[in-house]
């Protein structure tokens, strides 16, 4: 399976027709088998199967900690399209509301309103701490500079981008996919299956926040989100109620931020 494919194209370039070639990003289905049953099907660019399935589950409420994960693997070879998750008995006892309630949680479903959405996420998120504190200039810097992670939408101009960085904002994970819920899902799960999840701190993403990245961001306990483009309302009043802080680019001024806006100083360092 490809990450990116090249395909002849006819262009237009207001004069004649030319020929040229396009490399385009992949997109397969991922089957995500938990326990032996079916759980989830996502559409995904090919790369980092173990980690995307594991961050995945992390912020679904599926799993808290990589020891309650017993195994994750390919169902039947390299190229399988389906990973399959088997966790501890304690855990399994625990989520049969959760795998129950998979569709609300997962995504907006038709008939449950944004105050419904809110208090659920609410009421299994516990808020995120305030202990740290980021140089707002440096925070802008990294949206400015986040095109130079992006080595597969140089190539296709169609990936989403996730970038992770610790304490001493340092970069600590990184990806890349079609669905920008998937590019975190993936930065996120590496850093779950090596245990160093607690080191994430900041998170930057070349795209629009939803309320579902601000779950996943919460999930892993990440109390700073950046991003290039504005978030939706319901982000915005789920990471309020988090305590998360939550900041988008301003073109031409800096960054417009929307909560907790503590966290970013304008200190030379951080504290």
């Amino acid at each position: 399976m490809k990450q990116s494919s090249d395909y002849k194209v006819t262009v237009w370039n207001r004069k004649a027709f030319t020929g040229d070639s396009l490399s385009l990003i992949g997109e397969e289905p991922l089957s995500i088998r938990i326990q032996g049953n079916p759980y989830a099907v996502i559409m995904r660019t090919p790369g980092e199967e173990l980690a995307h399935v594991a961050g995945f589950c992390l912020a679904e409420g599926v799993v808290d900690r990589p020891e309650e994960i017993v195994s994750i693997a390919r169902c039947d070879g390299e190229d399988a399209n389906v990973i399959t998750v088997t966790l501890t008995a304690e855990r399994r006892a625990l989520i049969d509301d959760i795998l129950d309630r998979r569709e609300f949680i997962s995504q907006t479903s038709c008939g449950i309103c944004g105050k419904e959405v809110v208090k659920d996420l609410e009421s299994r998120i516990r808020p995120v701490a305030d202990e740290i504190r980021f140089p707002i200039d440096k925070a802008t810097d990294y949206l400015d500079e986040i095109s130079a992670h992006q080595p597969l939408r140089k190539t296709t101009r169609g990936a989403h981008t996730a970038l992770i960085f610790n304490r001493q904002m340092e970069l600590i994970s990184a990806a890349e996919d079609v669905g920008r819920h998937n590019a975190l899902d993936k930065a996120i799960g590496k850093l779950f299956l090596d245990g160093r999840i607690a080191q994430a701190k900041l998170l930057v993403m070349a795209s629009r926040v939803s309320y579902e990245l601000v779950q996943k961001a919460a999930r892993a306990r990440i109390p700073v989100v950046l991003a290039v483009s504005r978030p939706t309302a319901l982000a915005v009043e789920l990471a309020g109620a988090l305590n998360m802080t939550l900041a988008t680019k301003a073109k031409g001024v800096g960054l417009f931020v929307f909560s907790a806006p503590q966290r970013l100083t304008t200190q030379s360092e951080s504290r």
